[in-house]
């Protein structure tokens, strides 16, 4: 996997709808299930929502805790 979409993930902020202004790893799973289901972006937002839902689905989340201190 790219590093730098797992930093992307703890430093870029949603940029739109509920939750705008919320990192994208801290996007609540329900969230991220209901993109799944809807359809991600074809965007880069679309493919850091695709990644975060993975890393969630999967119990990953702990990948990201040492890039959350940088």
């Amino acid at each position: 996997m790219n590093q730098q979409i797992l930093l992307d993930l703890v430093k870029e902020r949603m940029p739109y709808g509920k939750y705008k202004g919320w990192l994208m790893c801290n996007l609540p799973e329900p969230y991220l299930s209901w993109y799944h289901a809807k359809g991600f972006p074809e965007s880069k937002i679309g493919m850091l929502l695709s990644t975060i839902y993975e890393i969630k689905l999967n119990g990953l989340e702990y990948l990201l805790t040492p890039l959350k201190s940088k």
